[in-house]
């Protein structure tokens, strides 16, 4: 797949569902990824944060990846989370993944320890130059520690496989930086927040990788869509109306309450792996009361 076709539309942030030991549930991932394709979704991300991929092994990962690929079938492209602590380590996995036929990398910061800006151009200058397909750069300082600086970005924007970036930093001028920089190059510059996608649609990005997805699918499909179509009110409409759902993140984990969401609307995609999987029964009241209101005033 060529870079111009990377990161284009709502690409759903798909979670990973997992029994009630912890175990990978394939059936209902398999699920999943036709729900999502009938949805009208652009593209499939797998092994995300919401996918958790942070907490799978990496035989799981290679397994959930061939899943994902195989039920897809070429009917959206498919985006692998390849990125790993160590520059080895995240070579590995994005050779293994497009092996398996992955049409892009989405491919987060390292983590835990700091790194400087070079640090990270040349980790990702590393991975452009050992795979053929493109690479989404994927900014979340808040669980990383390790921000990408509009300046890092333009410069890898620049190397052949480096396609767009993915930006959940929450910091819309920031976004705005990475348009700016890049605006004259073949590169794009997707919303990882899904509060922002039709505001960094305005501005000149190109869609959003949305874990609402993994719960209001179509709602999320129709922000793009009205706006390629140019009804503007329909798609702020649509934007505004994931505000009740978004809100709930503040209840727990956010990779738990879009989980716990699922689940209530009838898919047994079942909960985070420990420990990262508490929820209290007001959250999930207050999560269900939401989806009821959302099913009475939203989807008229």
């Amino acid at each position: 797949m060529s870079k111009q076709k990377i990161a284009h539309g709502i690409i759903a942030a798909m979670i990973t569902p997992m029994d009630n030991e912890g175990n990978i549930n394939f059936v209902e991932l398999k699920n999943q990824v036709n729900r999502q394709i009938a949805a009208g979704i652009s593209g499939l991300f797998t092994l995300g944060t919401n996918g958790e991929g942070y907490i799978l092994n990496h035989d799981e990962k290679l397994k959930v990846v061939k899943s994902v690929i195989e039920e897809a079938n070429h009917r959206v492209p498919v985006y692998v989370g390849t990125g790993c602590v160590s520059t080895a380590e995240t070579i590995e996995l994005s050779k293994q993944a497009e092996q398996l036929g992955a049409d892009a990398l989405s491919v987060i910061t390292p983590w835990f320890a700091q790194a400087s800006q070079e640090d990270l151009y040349k980790h990702y200058k590393a991975l452009n130059d050992a795979v053929n397909i493109p690479i989404l750069l994927y900014n979340i300082p808040a669980r990383t520690g390790n921000a990408l600086a509009p300046q890092t970005v333009a410069r890898l924007a620049a190397l052949p496989n480096i396609a767009g970036i993915k930006d959940s930093s929450g910091n819309f001028d920031n976004i705005l930086q990475y348009i700016e920089l890049t605006r004259d190059m073949d590169f794009s510059v997707i919303s990882g927040n899904d509060s922002l996608i039709l505001w960094t649609l305005k501005a000149g990005g190109t869609g959003g990788i949305a874990a609402c997805a993994n719960v209001l699918p179509e709602i999320m499909v129709s922000i793009y869509k009205n706006y390629q179509a140019g009804d503007w009110a329909q798609a702020r409409k649509a934007q505004d109306s994931i505000r009740p759902f978004r809100n709930c993140f503040k209840l727990g984990n956010p990779n738990t309450i879009v989980k716990e969401a699922t689940n209530l609307m009838g898919f047994p995609v079942g909960m985070p792996r420990a420990p990262f999987n508490g929820l209290s029964a007001e959250a999930v009241q207050t999560i269900q009361k939401t989806l009821d209101k959302y099913y009475s005033e939203y989807k008229k």
